[in-house]
C-alpha cells in the first residue's frame, strides 16, 4: 500500500479529516465538474462540509474521515501522485500555529503557552486543542491554520511537547485590530469668516448637530463610502462654510468617522479639497 494511503487512513481512523497534497505542498486542482469553479467553489462558503465531488479538488473542504472515499479510485490516484498528506484542523478539533522561521520560533516561545511541538523544514508548528478561525500572516512569519484550512501532516513522533487547551493570546492573534485613525492634517482648509465675522446661525447648537448629523451618515454607509464622504463633507460646506463657523476640531470628527469606514488619510484629504473647489470656498 502506497506509504501517504497508509498514513491517511491511520489518521481517518482517529477522526483527523485528510486529504492529499501534490508537489508543492499544494492541493490537487478542481476535478472536470469543477474546473474554473464551476460548482460555485465550495471552500469559499461559510461551511465545513464535505465536498461532493468524487475527487480531492477542494483543498480543507474536500478533507475526509471516510475509508471508502479515501480508497475509492479517483483518491487512489491521487495517492499515487502525492507528496505529502494533508489535515484539516478545524475538522479534528485542532489549531496549528505555523512557525515559519527561528525568529517567529522565538516569539511563540516568548508569548505562547508550551504545547506539542513539531518541527517543519523552516520552523515549527504548535499545536493547540480546540478549534478557530484561520489567519494568515498574523504576525512576521506566524500563520494560524485551523478551520476552513489544511496544513501539511507531520509525524507527532518528530515533536515534542504536551498538547495544551487553545490559549486565548492565539485566538486573540485572529482578532483585526480597528484601522488607526488619524486627525485631520494641520495642512487642511478651513474656510476663513464672513467678511462682519458675525455666523448667521443663532447658536452653536445648531452646527454641533449638524456635525453629529454627518457623522451618522458617514458611520452608516454600508456601500460606496468613498462617494458617501465627499457628499457629506460637500453639504456641511454647503451649510457651514461661508461663515467660518467650522474648526479643525469639526473637519477630524469628520476624518475620523471616515477613517472608521475604511477611508485613509490622503481621500479625506482629497474629498475635503474636492468639495472646496466644487464650492468656490
Amino acid at each position: 500500500m502506497n506509504e501517504h494511503l497508509r498514513t491517511a487512513l491511520e489518521l481517518a481512523f482517529c477522526r483527523i479529516p485528510v486529504l492529499p497534497l501534490r508537489a508543492g505542498k499544494v492541493p490537487f486542482g478542481n476535478c472536470r465538474r469543477c474546473a474554473d469553479n464551476a460548482c460555485g467553489g465550495r471552500p469559499t462558503m461559510k461551511t465545513a462540509g464535505p465536498c461532493v465531488c468524487p475527487g480531492p479538488c477542494h483543498a480543507w473542504a474536500a478533507a475526509t474521515t471516510d475509508p471508502d472515499v479515501i480508497q475509492s479510485g479517483v483518491w487512489q490516484h491521487a495517492w499515487m501522485r502525492a507528496s505529502a498528506v494533508a489535515y484539516h484542523p478545524g475538522g479534528a478539533g485542532l489549531t496549528v500555529v505555523d512557525l515559519d522561521h527561528a525568529d517567529a520560533v522565538t516569539w511563540a516561545r516568548e508569548n505562547l503557552p508550551a504545547t506539542t511541538t513539531v518541527p517543519t523544514t523552516r520552523g515549527e508548528h504548535w499545536l493547540y486543542l480546540g478549534r478557530m478561525q484561520s489567519a494568515n500572516a498574523v504576525r512576521p512569519g506566524v500563520d494560524i491554520k485551523s478551520t476552513m484550512a489544511y496544513a501539511r501532516y507531520l509525524s507527532p513522533g518528530t515533536g515534542t511537547g504536551t498538547m495544551s487547551e487553545l490559549p486565548d493570546a492565539v485566538r486573540a492573534l485572529a482578532v483585526k485590530k480597528p484601522p488607526t485613525l488619524r486627525p485631520a492634517p494641520q495642512a487642511i482648509t478651513v474656510p476663513t469668516p464672513a467678511e462682519n465675522g458675525q455666523c448667521p446661525h443663532r447658536t452653536p447648537t445648531y452646527l454641533e448637530r449638524g456635525i453629529a448629523m454627518a457623522e451618522q451618515r458617514i458611520t452608516g454607509a454600508r456601500e460606496a463610502v468613498h462617494a458617501t464622504v465627499y457628499r457629506t463633507f460637500l453639504a456641511v460646506l454647503s451649510t457651514h462654510g461661508r461663515c467660518g463657523c467650522l474648526t479643525n476640531t469639526h473637519v477630524a470628527r469628520l476624518f475620523t468617522a471616515a477613517q472608521a469606514k475604511g477611508e485613509t488619510p490622503r481621500h479625506c484629504t482629497d474629498a475635503w479639497t474636492n468639495a472646496l473647489t466644487t464650492l468656490g470656498l
